[in-house]
């Protein structure tokens, strides 16, 4: 995926609400500014007029969002039962998906696919079109309270019909996406391995086919945290049986990653959203491959690299894989036995807390290091410090950010809990 335009996960569903709930106002049409991709156009007064008012209300963010679900379930309490009880990983989810709809909101196509994955990801929550228009009411009334005296009728219109836009999208999408596929998919694991330093190694076993691409994550919930979903990427390329690997790193307060690699055991039943992200290998890019792999965000790494093996590949790939400690550089001697097979592949590791013989420091300092890589398409994966250092460490080399891939930044910090 391109630095510059990332996908980001997907927030919070839209609620349940009555089908005849009260419509936000529709906006006037107006022939000026770039075409949304619905046939609803924003003005270049409608995009000044809604970054201008996000940025009074951003530094209030975290108010914002808490006051807008407060308003939602009061409004609509119904749709309280579709939430997990806690509430901070949501109120996040909302935060970054409407900071990247207003980023995008002067880049049309891709403001439509973010827009189109955020819609058929929500169906795993019973997202409905009905559904759309209450948020849309609560969001509304939520940034006038806080945009106090930047808030007039003209900038509720332009976020009315940037809202309007965008809903439209993701209903679409949806809609579409139900035609070929469930909304989620129950997995059994068929395969529980421990690791030590609180990792897990887990295979499940998907109820009807499951088809992705090696380098895409995935939201998983488990049967202990209803509502509770979290995002982590397959360590394999796509199997004729449709199973999928998961490496899970269980971490302080971590509801979902200490369930599954403490509690979680062969024969339990996870459910599966849609895969999402482009952070995929292109076949028709002739550039050789820079991969950069950081703790439990070799996953992603490992199955590309698997893909390119399937694939019969031949250009370069060089992977840097980097941990605190030796101990936790796992799946190091798996990486260097496919180097041994494939002459293409090279494989390089780093520690940055312990003296060892070979590279230490951090990935982007032995990034750093080596190359050159101007040359190179590049692929990070791992804690979000560590992808935007490499990733600026990258673009001074003489890298273009259009050709730095990885996932969203906030998809690794949501798998956390």
């Amino acid at each position: 995926m391109r630095f510059r335009s990332r996908q980001p996960t997907a927030p919070s569903a839209p609620p349940s609400a009555a089908t005849d709930a009260a419509q936000p106002p529709q906006p006037p049409r107006t022939t000026a500014g770039p075409v949304t991709g619905t046939g609803g156009v924003l003005s270049d007064r409608d995009i000044a007029l809604v970054r201008t008012s996000l940025a009074v209300v951003e530094p209030q963010a975290a108010d914002m969002a808490v006051y807008f679900y407060a308003i939602l379930f009061t409004r609509y309490p119904q749709v309280r039962d579709m939430f997990p009880p806690g509430m901070d990983v949501q109120r996040g989810r909302l935060l970054h998906a409407l900071l990247r709809i207003v980023d995008l909101v002067d880049d049309p196509d891709t403001l439509v696919r973010f827009c189109s994955h955020l819609g058929r990801d929500h169906r795993k929550f019973g997202a409905q079109t009905a559904h759309y228009a209450p948020v849309g009411e609560c969001l509304l009334a939520a940034l006038e309270r806080f945009a106090g005296p930047a808030w007039n009728a003209e900038v509720a219109t332009a976020w009315t019909r940037a809202y309007t836009a965008a809903a439209q999208v993701m209903s679409q999408a949806a809609e579409d996406d139900a035609r070929t596929r469930p909304a989620a998919w129950a997995a059994r694991i068929v395969e529980h391995v421990q690791h030590g330093y609180g990792l897990a190694e887990i295979t499940v076993r998907p109820d009807t086919p499951y088809h992705y691409t090696a380098g895409q994550y995935v939201s998983m919930e488990t049967p202990w945290w209803p509502k509770a979903w979290r995002y982590y990427s397959p360590a394999n390329a796509p199997r004729p049986d449709s199973t999928l690997t998961f490496h899970v790193r269980a971490v302080p307060g971590g509801w979902v990653s200490n369930a599954l690699v403490r509690r979680a055991a062969v024969g339990d039943v996870v459910r599966l959203g849609p895969p999402l992200g482009d952070m995929t290998l292109d076949p028709q890019n002739g550039r050789d491959v820079l991969c950069v792999a950081g703790g439990t965000g070799l996953a992603p790494i490992r199955a590309m690299v698997e893909q390119a093996v399937q694939s019969g590949w031949e250009r370069r790939m060089s992977l840097l894989i980097g941990a605190r400690t030796a101990d936790e550089l796992y799946g190091l001697d798996d990486m260097m036995r496919m180097a041994q097979r494939n002459h293409w592949l090279s494989v390089r590791a780093a520690v940055s807390h312990e003296d060892i013989p070979g590279a230490t420091g951090s990935l982007p300092q032995v990034l750093a290091k080596y190359g050159p890589w101007h040359r190179y398409e590049a692929y990070l994966s791992g804690p979000p410090s560590m992808v935007t250092t490499a990733a600026r460490v990258l673009t001074q080399h003489g890298v273009p950010p259009v050709r730095i891939h990885h996932d969203p930044l906030d998809a690794p910090a949501m798998s956390t809990a």
